[in-house]
């Protein structure tokens, strides 16, 4: 490592919130500060739900003054929703919500997973855009990471580890498929990977990372060998293992894994679980704080339900989805207990699968995000999965997005293993070890 001290602005658009954090990496240490913190989350708009993505722009342009001087900037999101320029590089309409319901009964192609080895979502771009009705007047599809970096430098590109949700690549060639972009191919702009330039806004340099928030998320596991899984928990659980090529068996594609690009050429192999969604929207309907629910649910008794039930997608009255789901009525801890224990034994089932379909075996989960930082679905987690949980840190994304900038910038250097290895030096960690 250098011994300079160098700072980059990192841009994190969550599905609730978005932030803007400036992060310093110094001799051997990596650390953050969040300058600005933004709500953000679906707007109804005509019947349908979508993101104001022109709001998010705003904010994330006060981050960027409150940032201060930087070397670099980087942007993520979550995955899948895009929005569409028209022949001036104008935006077309706010860009749709996955969690909208126009994709409802979709199903997928024969012979989809052996060539772009999804996961079977309803909501994945490839199924967005079988029903946008903007697309006889779109020169240009961008994901939103790469639309807020075209909105700052002006140039267009799609970044490959979030590309690799959108059904449209082909896992094995890393490039967009022929084959699955039949009619697009004149709206999809070249592809860039992390650590390439991305433009530049105000004379700052903008650097690709792993833009998809997972992408970035795994670079900062702070593993000490290769023999672990992950569980990126916040709005969903995002539970897998990190491999150097795609799975592609017809078993592989049974237990609903998905193969998505990571830095490094890496492939994180992983299936979708629901996630903090189910608490947060709970919280929502009883506009309560979970603090002390928590402690209720520790000795609570619940029932165990599928997280991952299309029933628990929507927004709405989470409360009483999971109360019909279980046949029965429950206490506020009750419910909270529920759900967190079917979170623990749907990391369980991932990890095991992940295991039994990659041929790579397991020795710890880190769980990291702000899951990381729930002590009693930590502790279920390792007493489900029967194997110790190293959990943090909490701010993963903005860490592997800053390591990413930093390394582009030379302030870093080496393989994911070194970048990991400054995360572990930097970041505080508790393990949890199965009852």
């Amino acid at each position: 490592m250098t011994a300079r001290s160098t700072a980059v602005a990192a841009v994190d658009l969550g599905a609730s919130s978005g932030r803007v954090v400036r992060g310093v990496v110094t001799g051997g240490a990596v650390h953050v500060e969040e300058v600005h913190r933004f709500a953000n989350g679906p707007v109804h708009q005509g019947g349908s739900l979508r993101w104001d993505v022109r709001g998010l722009h705003r904010e994330v342009l006060e981050g960027l003054r409150l940032a201060g001087e930087v070397s670099s900037i980087g942007i993520d999101s979550w995955a899948v929703d895009y929005g569409l320029l028209d022949a001036s590089g104008e935006l077309l309409a706010d860009p749709f919500c996955y969690r909208d319901s126009r994709t409802e009964g979709v199903t997928p192609a024969e012979g989809l997973y052996e060539v772009n080895g999804l996961q079977f979502q309803p909501f994945n771009t490839m199924f967005q855009l079988r029903a946008e009705s903007l697309l006889p007047q779109a020169s240009q599809f961008l994901l939103i990471p790469d639309l807020i970096s075209y909105w700052l430098t002006g140039e267009r590109g799609a970044e490959y580890t979030n590309a690799t949700t959108t059904g449209l690549i082909d896992v094995r060639t890393g490039q967009w498929s022929p084959e699955l972009t039949r009619g697009l191919t004149a709206l999809l702009p070249p592809l860039h990977h992390p650590g390439d330039p991305a433009g530049t806004w105000n004379g700052v340099p903008v650097t690709a990372v792993g833009s998809h928030d997972t992408a970035s998320a795994v670079v900062a596991v702070p593993a000490s060998h290769d023999r672990f899984a992950y569980i990126s928990c916040g709005t969903w659980s995002l539970v897998g293992v990190e491999l150097p090529s795609p799975v592609l068996t017809e078993e592989s594609r049974a237990a609903n894994f998905t193969n998505e690009g990571g830095v490094d050429g890496t492939i994180r192999y992983l299936r979708n679980v629901m996630g903090l969604w189910l608490l947060q929207e709970c919280l929502r309907t009883w506009n309560a704080r979970l603090e002390p629910l928590l402690r209720e649910a520790a000795t609570a008794s619940g029932a165990v339900f599928d997280p991952n039930d299309p029933v628990f997608l929507p927004p709405g009255d989470m409360p009483a989805r999971i109360e019909r789901w279980c046949g029965k009525s429950m206490s506020q801890p009750e419910v909270v207990r529920s759900i967190l224990d079917s979170l623990a034994l749907a990391h369980r089932d991932a990890v095991e699968d992940a295991q039994r379909l990659s041929g790579k075996e397991v020795e710890v989960v880190h769980v990291v995000g702000g899951g990381s930082q729930n002590e009693l679905l930590c502790q279920l987690t390792a007493d489900a999965c029967g194997l110790p949980v190293v959990a943090g840190p909490a701010e993963a994304t903005a860490l592997g997005n800053v390591l990413v900038q930093a390394r582009a910038v030379g302030a870093a250097h080496g393989t994911l293993t070194d970048l990991r290895a400054l995360v572990r030096r930097s970041q505080p960690l508790r393990r949890y070890e199965p009852r």
